[in-house]
Parts: C-alpha cells; sequence; structure tokens
C-alpha cells in the first residue's frame, strides 16, 4: 500500500472519530422499537475521486436492510454515506441534521424519519408539518445545490400476522406520511413511496411489526439506487 494511500486512509478515520466524538449518543428508550443491525450511527464512505457525487442516505433500521445493497448498486458511480437514527420530528433532531449534513458537502440527500415518532406525546398535536417543513429547509440550507428526496414509512404489520396492519401504531403512520407528502409537494421534493412497495408485499415482513425480510430490503434498494441515478441525470 502506498504512503499516499495510508496517509488517506489515516485522514479519513481521523475525520470520522471527529465526528463521533462531535454527536450526541442516540437513544431510543422505547423497546419496542430498537434498532436491528449495527445500531445508530454515522458511517463515511472512504472519498478518492473527488469528481463522484456524495450521497447521504438517512433514515432509521429499515435503513440498516438496504443500505449495503444501496452501495453495491452505487458502486463506481457514487460515494454513500448512512446515517441510521432514532430521532422523530423535533428542534433537537433539526440541530443534530445540520451537524451531520456539515460533513457534505452532498450532491444528493435521500431522508426518512417515521418509524420512531408515532408514540403519543413525542410529536406535539399541530408541529408534525412545521417541524417536517423546518427539517427540509435545514437540508437545503446546509446543502443549497444537493438534489433531494424523502422516503415515507414503511407499514407497522401486527406481530406474527405480517397479513394485518397493526391497528394501535399503523394509523398514525399513515397520518405522518400524508402529512409529510403534503410538505414535500409543497417544497417540491420527490417521494419514494416505500409504505405502498410493501403494503403490497406484507408477507416479505420480518414478523416483529416494524422489520422486514431480506427480499423486502432489496425491493427498497432498487427504488432507492433508481431513484437515485435518475435525480443525478436531471
Amino acid at each position: 500500500m502506498s504512503c499516499l494511500r495510508i496517509f488517506i486512509l489515516l485522514a479519513w478515520f481521523v475525520t470520522a472519530l471527529s465526528l463521533s466524538a462531535d454527536l450526541p449518543t442516540a437513544l431510543e428508550p422505547d423497546k419496542r422499537v430498537q434498532s436491528e443491525g449495527k445500531g445508530w450511527r454515522l458511517e463515511k464512505s472512504q472519498v478518492i475521486n473527488s469528481e463522484r457525487p456524495r450521497i447521504l442516505l438517512i433514515g432509521d433500521s429499515i435503513l440498516n436492510g438496504y443500505a449495503r445493497q444501496v452501495i453495491k448498486k452505487l458502486n463506481g458511480k457514487a460515494y454513500i454515506d448512512m446515517w441510521v437514527n432514532p430521532y422523530h420530528q423535533s428542534k433537537n433532531l433539526n440541530e443534530v441534521l445540520e451537524r451531520v449534513l456539515s460533513q457534505g458537502p452532498y450532491d444528493l440527500v435521500h431522508f426518512n424519519v417515521g418509524l420512531h415518532g408515532w408514540q403519543e406525546g413525542r410529536i406535539k398535536k399541530g408541529t408534525f408539518i412545521p417541524l417536517t417543513r423546518d427539517y427540509v429547509k435545514v437540508i437545503k440550507s446546509k446543502c443549497p445545490k444537493a438534489k433531494l428526496i424523502w422516503a415515507n414509512s414503511t407499514p407497522v404489520t401486527e406481530k406474527n400476522n405480517v397479513n394485518s396492519l397493526d391497528s394501535e401504531i399503523n394509523p398514525t403512520i399513515i397520518e405522518h406520511n400524508k402529512m409529510a407528502k403534503m410538505v414535500m409537494g409543497e417544497m417540491k421534493v420527490p417521494i419514494n413511496d416505500f409504505y405502498g412497495l410493501l403494503d403490497k408485499k406484507r408477507q416479505l415482513a420480518k414478523g416483529d411489526r416494524f422489520h422486514w425480510t431480506r427480499p423486502a430490503y432489496d425491493l427498497l434498494a432498487e427504488m432507492v439506487s433508481s431513484s437515485i441515478l435518475r435525480e443525478l441525470k436531471q
């Protein structure tokens, strides 16, 4: 390995450590919606070619399921960073988001916020739309040249009965998706319909209410990868 390559790797590693120390520790106190996979984190790609587009994927543990496939599909075409987090719409989220986006500049941000905001009291009544609008404004402010894609939240099925939707949680997911769609329409942000895609494929749910099997994540990865390539060409 050349000295230059070693230097680049060390610089990347030090930068990643610095950022990790700067971000607050992400916690999800609700044991029903814990991370599946490596956990909450910001994972940065190693940038060698500065001419290649940089992409940031934002999401919860559903992102853990499809991110690797997206990285594989876009290998040689873009650098992919991923921020897996348990946050819901709040002023605190928007503040942390600014710090994450400072690791750019990014050419495209594919983002989702949803499965950690259905619990009563987490998002105060009447604040979902303005907080979501502010979230998009933060991205546009920190990454003014970036393309944006919103992904809505996936269905929540009954535990151990994947053919039925959870009657307690899923109605809130639907309502939040509707409000987010309104904001994205207003702010001209294209949408990846994760909900619609997997609602037709409930047999691919894992049975724990929130997570999915590999074939479902492959479907999401294909949707995400195709939409990213489409937006980058425009």
